[in-house]
């Protein structure tokens, strides 16, 4: 047996005992929201360090819409997607309910547009893509309803997410996603997109990183920081 299989192998076992362990807790904070995604050197929203919610205070709100799309081009990889929505919530929606984000944002217009602008993409794009942009709306949707409690869109973004997994043959890093989504509140599903993300990691991927620090974090606590 080669040493590469047997990482696979001890990976795959970490992560579905920190799973088990998890499962017994109650998740104390958003799973979207309140654990930064690992990117390496990657490109995303302005940021002031590495603490969940660190905004930075002096970025123009004003220009979430237009650098967040500029942000979701189609070479981007999935987890860096998922951080940069991230961000864009914690900025848009989440600075309204927690006072120590220590960021103005009077109202949730700025993220209604981001919503709406991500929908219509996704409602207009075909082809090439069209999995990305189904993603990026579903993910979006989902981590705004974390953060607000309930989305003015009637759309269910994990379903958006199940077609941009379909149309990118079960990829993994979506498979992660929709792990997180169906985490809290629990669905009969989150198992099943966890093991579909675990087979597809490789060495030091981003993926395998983010699985191994998220796991180990409520493997170890039992609640979000």
């Amino acid at each position: 047996m080669t040493h590469k299989i047997l990482r696979s192998i001890l990976f795959s076992l970490a992560v579905f005992t920190c799973l088990a362990v998890f499962q017994q807790t109650a998740v104390a904070g958003p799973p979207l929201l309140c654990h930064p995604f690992e990117i390496g050197n990657a490109k995303s929203l302005p940021w002031a360090g590495n603490e969940w919610r660190a905004v930075k205070k002096d970025y123009d709100l004003n220009r979430l819409v237009d650098d967040t799309l500029a942000l979701l081009t189609n070479d981007i990889p999935i987890i860096v997607r998922m951080e940069t929505m991230r961000r864009a919530v914690i900025y848009s929606v989440w600075g309204i309910k927690d006072h120590k984000v220590g960021y103005p944002v009077k109202d949730l217009t700025i993220a209604n547009e981001l919503l709406s602008r991500l929908l219509a993409r996704a409602q207009k794009t075909k082809g090439q893509g069209e999995a990305l942009a189904l993603f990026d709306a579903g993910y979006f949707v989902e981590s705004y309803k974390q953060a607000a409690g309930s989305s003015p869109q009637k759309v269910d973004g994990y379903e958006w997410i199940v077609k941009a997994i379909a149309l990118r043959n079960g990829d993994p890093e979506m498979n992660y996603a929709a792990a997180l989504i169906t985490l809290d509140p629990a669905r009969p599903t989150h198992h099943q997109h966890l093991k579909r993300a675990a087979s597809g990691t490789g060495d030091n991927s981003l993926l395998a990183r983010n699985l191994t620090r998220y796991y180990a974090i409520y493997g170890k606590n039992g609640k979000a920081l």
